[in-house]
């Protein structure tokens, strides 16, 4: 692949990166079968820097998903198993007083708790009260935790990937729309095919010895979402994902009747902003140096399905967010190319 050093940076990084995307799927794919497509995505959020929530009925492998990404990335990992009982200390560490033995001063000091690692599995995490969920903000947003006035930076680079159940089910809390709106990616977990889910029980009903090879380092990561950002991305593909967020919030000049029917809310400009990110690495992950509308395309799903609030009357009438996104689609045309 040729790239024009003064457009996109590292060459060699590059190509790295898009053979990074192949052998992170093989190792993945000796523990998870067939959901390359949920896979790709968590990979794309991490390549970003972004975080990902990944919903599914129990049983599906949600947080096999993540802790087999963390064996393949040389990176720190912690799990938090959120239960109704969790406390936000329970999360991000608290203060305890220790007495130094030659002296008997008693000194506070900071005992860190398990969000201090690269990788975080914040497993079931709409099982446990907002206020403990709120816990994850700052973190989230500002790569920080701030107890008791002092601010403790986290390890670089820094995602959540959570899990949660549908929150029809008994026991959940739905995650406050600030929350939500911090996840870079919704990604969706469903069935499996017949056939996989056949290969899925035949592997797991007979013994395993399962190797991952490390793929990728902390640096290479942090080098990774770097070259990202120094994808190009045409005017007209920029305008297509503002427009298709735009068109997504209802009372607006471009939102089509059915926006206006069924939502709420719209998407945020957050949204539009990883929208343009997530169409710049799956460009690299699939080998281009620039970002098509076909990559908006298929990263609005994830991007937008937990930022589109719906109402009462699409409830009723039994729509959920992904048929709104596929109608947005159908709806919203790509920008003319000479347009400025």
């Amino acid at each position: 692949m040729s790239v024009e050093s003064g457009r996109i940076g590292d060459e060699e990084l590059l190509r790295k990166m898009v053979a990074a995307r192949e052998g992170l799927l093989r190792e993945i794919r000796k523990a998870i079968i067939g959901q390359d497509e949920v896979v790709e995505q968590v990979l794309i959020s991490l390549f970003v820097g972004g975080h990902s929530i990944i919903t599914g009925v129990p049983g599906l492998a949600k947080t096999l998903l993540v802790k087999t990404i963390s064996s393949v990335l040389d990176l720190s990992f912690k799990r938090i198993q959120f239960t109704p009982d969790l406390m936000p200390a329970d999360i991000t560490g608290t203060e305890v007083i220790e007495e130094d033995r030659t002296t008997g001063k008693r000194v506070l000091q900071f005992i860190k708790g398990p969000i201090f690692a690269n990788i975080i599995l914040a497993d079931e995490i709409n099982r446990t009260p907002p206020k403990t969920q709120s816990a994850l903000l700052e973190a989230m947003q500002e790569g920080n935790v701030t107890v008791q006035g002092v601010t403790y930076p986290l390890p670089r680079p820094f995602f959540v990937l959570a899990t949660q159940n549908p929150i029809e089910m008994e026991g959940t809390y739905p995650l406050p729309e600030a929350q939500l709106d911090r996840f870079m990616f919704n990604v969706r977990i469903g069935y499996l095919p017949v056939e996989d889910e056949i290969a899925v029980v035949r592997m797991t009903t007979s013994p395993q010895d399962l190797n991952f090879e490390r793929m990728m380092t902390a640096e290479e990561i942090t080098a990774f979402q770097r070259l990202v950002r120094q994808v190009p991305a045409a005017e007209t593909v920029t305008r297509y994902a503002v427009n298709l967020v735009g068109t997504s919030r209802p009372g607006s000049a471009q939102a089509p009747d059915f926006i206006n029917r069924w939502v709420t809310w719209g998407g945020s400009l957050r949204a539009s902003q990883f929208l343009v990110l997530a169409g710049k690495a799956r460009a690299i992950l699939h080998g281009r140096v620039n970002v098509s509308c076909d990559d908006i395309r298929a990263m609005a799903p994830p991007v937008l399905r937990h930022r589109i609030l719906l109402n009462f009357q699409a409830e009723s009438e039994r729509v959920d967010s992904d048929e709104v996104i596929r109608r947005l689609i159908e709806a919203v045309p790509e920008p003319a190319s000479g347009l400025s």
